[in-house]
């Protein structure tokens, strides 16, 4: 299986192939609206803004697997990210990112970018980079902030 394979639902319920995002950079993130890293939704949304008319994509994948932090139905979470972050990137529905419900996207990104310890998502905002042709570059702990992930970004928009 690849990156490729695998779809989703956005948050307004359209059902989105992960090969609409073929020749693009890809940056998937497990989401939270009452997380101390919440405020990573500004970060994120300033990295979108000033990579994605070179090709960049970021895709938000709320999560309430983490102490109950995104509890919200999919229309108040969206609302929350527009409000309060000017979130313009994609988001998609809220999903399991571990376990046996995880959605198929998180069960293969896990298994393809192992963290430290495991393959389990440690806590919200965990993300993974993935170049232009469908292959995992990196997985980033939830602490690192989206501007330490710049570089490894142009490298791939190169």
């Amino acid at each position: 299986m690849k990156f490729y394979d695998f779809k989703a639902k956005k948050m307004n319920g359209q059902e989105i192939k992960m090969e609409d995002y073929k020749g693009k950079v890809v940056l998937v993130v497990n989401t939270a609206s009452k997380c101390g890293l919440t405020p990573q939704f500004e970060g994120l949304e300033e990295l979108y803004q000033g990579y994605k008319d070179r090709g960049l994509e970021i895709l938000g994948f709320p999560c309430n697997q983490f102490a109950n932090q995104d509890k919200g139905s999919n229309k108040e979470i969206h609302e929350f990210c527009q409000l309060n972050y000017g979130v313009t990137f994609t988001m998609f529905e809220k999903i399991d990112v571990n376990g046996e419900n995880a959605h198929p996207l998180y069960k293969f990104l896990r298994k393809e970018a192992k963290g430290i310890f495991s393959d389990k998502i440690k806590w919200n905002f965990t993300k993974f980079l993935i170049d232009c042709q469908g292959n995992i570059i990196k997985r980033y702990a939830p602490t690192v902030k989206p501007d330490k992930i710049k570089e490894d970004i142009e490298k791939l928009l190169k």
